[in-house]
């Protein structure tokens, strides 16, 4: 249905119909026509207003946004125009009996329509966009970094909102042949190399580094940059968030500390990933995790026939199933509760869904809480583990991939020991079976559930202080997407039974990371906000590995995806052993359970040690929270009752 504006343009588009029809007999009869061709004016201008006006509103041209018409538009309209033109052509002919007519009046008047219509829709944007919009500058004096696609894209945004809180001044890029050139009009400053005295000179305000490929290094620069210039900085989303092409001025963010700790984006072999995506049934245990649920959404961009997301919490649950059924709304998606401790739901979840796919990220992670709760971390994330990776080895899933950790290379903790103990019964499970059994092996995840990310961050909004175990403890960072992305890609590369190990890049010094997250809120460490050591807490240690002795490692099809040496593994005796283990989980017995799982985990080395048939006895590393008796079953009763 036409609005009241489209009307307007409907109306004028007829007059210029008209016109390019008077024109094209003037042109062609040397602006005098002949008295002979008035009736072929005035019957060719008839069709004219009947036919071409009804094939604009039948291919949609009044549907069109011509506020921001575009290249797109311009090829829109040369379509239209061109169908039109020789459906009139031929009616004309038809109503004559196909008496010859000046073939060059359909030429003229279809070239001079387009050149008329196509401008008309350009004088229009540029009205609006320079005229209107050049009339404004009350928005803060704006310097954007990076003269690209994003930065274009950017600054037309920018100059289309009617009231914007940017006023841009100029651009800053790397790249000489852009100096001295303009971008929509706006003048490329400089190299981001001079950036200081740019901001300087031309009076900035604000900084927005529209470079969603930078690396860590760039925006680094960047924003040290800006700090001592005293200017406000702020950058655009990722360059996965920008596939589609769009941007809003509403995705212009703060500066994160994922923006500063990121690294090159991950390039995915998205054909590869989606030959064993593609239309196929996945299920995802732990789905709404933070990796689990980015997992999901990575996914689902490869249009598999089903999702199936498994997952004991019911609210987060509920929260990922509405935003895919959202942003996918032709895929399938099947959430399901059940708790993959629960042997028979999970056995039944496999036989009534067949899943073809089956990515296994449900775990306890916490490794401090791990301490107190050993008996449940054993139950959830071997048994779990266990009971997943036989539900698809019974029912033939094609794949299946195990999220591990860091933390299970010569693990000094219960939840580092049990994720070794599940990449054990999975490499062993895996020689015997049809299914192909991948683990991916990976450091911690920024701004995961339970980090120090939100610690940090919340610490800070009370005022501090930030508090960190030790000084020297250092830790591998990766986003949660490039995490999902690089397990999605693992998938499809691993042949089965071996482990694979995510390029974690670079160590980062915790306290690096508080010191940085209380810059980026504007505030001054040690001054403003003040950083506390705790001391290490049971299990933690000063830094993790990636690889075991003796494992090696090889290069794979991805540069940022490493493979172990498959190492073959007896299954019968790992069962045999997992069942004792399971017996005194149940039972709560947490010294045999310990001896257990040091013997199932012979490079285990946790934070308390045995004597005969002493109770263990805690390393006290935090005498304020943990008792001196922890695996005595009577003391952890009387701990929880304090």
């Amino acid at each position: 249905m036409l609005t009241k504006r489209r009307i307007l343009v409907f109306l004028f588009d007829l007059v210029l119909t008209s016109l390019s029809l008077c024109l094209a007999f003037l042109l062609r009869f040397d602006f005098s026509i002949p008295q002979t061709e008035i009736n072929l004016f005035w019957e060719c201008l008839v069709v004219v207003l009947v036919v071409k006006p009804l094939v604009f509103i039948a291919i949609g041209f009044y549907q069109n946004l011509w506020n921001y018409a575009s290249v797109q538009d311009a090829i829109e309209i040369f379509k239209g125009v061109s169908f039109a033109s020789i459906l009139t052509a031929f009616a004309v002919l038809f109503l004559r009996q196909f008496t010859p007519v000046p073939r060059s009046i359909f030429l003229l008047d279809w070239f001079l329509l387009f050149a008329f219509l196509a401008a008309s829709r350009l004088i229009w944007r540029i009205y609006r966009e320079s005229y209107r919009i050049g009339h404004r500058c009350e928005g803060s004096r704006t310097l954007i970094i990076g003269a690209g696609e994003a930065g274009s894209l950017l600054l037309k945004e920018i100059r289309r909102q009617m009231h914007s809180s940017y006023n841009i001044v100029g651009l800053v890029d790397d790249d000489p042949e852009k100096k001295g050139m303009k971008l929509h009009g706006v003048p490329v400053l400089g190299p981001t190399k001079n950036l200081k005295a740019i901001i300087r000179l031309n009076e900035i305000e604000d900084v927005i580094i529209a470079i969603p490929s930078a690396d860590r290094k760039t925006i680094r620069a960047v924003v040290d940059s800006c700090r001592h210039a005293k200017v406000t900085f702020k950058t655009l989303p990722s360059i996965g968030e920008l596939i589609d092409g769009t941007l809003t001025v509403s995705q212009i963010k703060n500066v994160e500390i994922e923006d500063l700790l990121g690294r090159d984006p991950v390039v995915l072999d998205r054909e590869m990933i989606g030959r064993y995506l593609g239309g196929k049934r996945v299920l995802v245990t732990g789905a709404a995790g933070s990796i689990g649920s980015e997992i999901c959404r990575q996914i689902a961009q490869f249009r598999p026939e089903k999702i199936i997301l498994l997952e004991q919490a019911e609210t987060p649950l509920y929260a990922i199933e509405k935003e895919l059924t959202a942003r996918f709304p032709d895929l399938r998606i099947m959430p399901m509760i059940a708790d993959v401790r629960d042997r028979e739901k999970i056995m039944a979840a496999f036989e009534e869904f067949a899943p073809e796919v089956v990515f296994h990220a449900a775990a306890y992670k916490h490794v401090p809480m791990m301490e107190y709760n050993p008996a449940q971390a054993v139950l959830n994330n071997v048994f779990g583990s266990k009971n997943v990776a036989d539900a698809a080895h019974r029912f033939k899933a094609k794949n299946f991939v195990m999220i591990s950790t860091d933390k299970a290379v010569n693990p000094t903790s219960v939840m580092g020991a049990t994720k070794r103990a599940a990449e054990i019964y999975v490499q062993a499970l895996s020689l015997t079976s049809s299914t192909k059994f991948t683990t991916v092996r990976f450091g911690n995840v920024l701004g995961s559930n339970g980090s120090v990310i939100p610690l940090f961050k919340e610490q800070i909004a009370k005022g501090g202080p930030v508090t960190v175990t030790d000084k020297r403890i250092i830790r591998y960072f990766m986003t949660i997407p490039e995490a999902a992305q690089l397990v999605l890609q693992a998938g499809s590369i691993g042949s089965g039974s071996e482990i694979l190990v995510l390029d974690m890049g670079e160590p980062v010094r915790v306290v690096d990371l508080a010191e940085e997250l209380i810059r980026l809120s504007g505030l001054t460490p040690y001054e403003d906000i003040d950083i506390v050591f705790t001391g290490l807490r049971p299990g933690e240690k000063l830094f993790e590995e990636l690889l075991l002795d003796g494992e090696g490692i090889m290069p794979t099809t991805h540069h940022k995806i490493k493979v172990l040496a498959p190492v073959e593994i007896a299954l019968d005796p790992i069962i045999k052993k997992l069942e004792e283990i399971y017996a005194t989980a149940r039972s709560n017995d947490l010294a045999s359970l310990m001896e257990g799982m040091i013997q199932l985990v012979p490079e285990f080395r946790p934070t308390y040690s045995f004597q005969g048939d002493a109770p263990a006895t805690f390393q006290r590393v935090r005498p304020d929270l943990f008792a001196s008796t922890l695996m005595a079953k009577a003391k952890i009763l009387s701990l929880r009752k304090q």
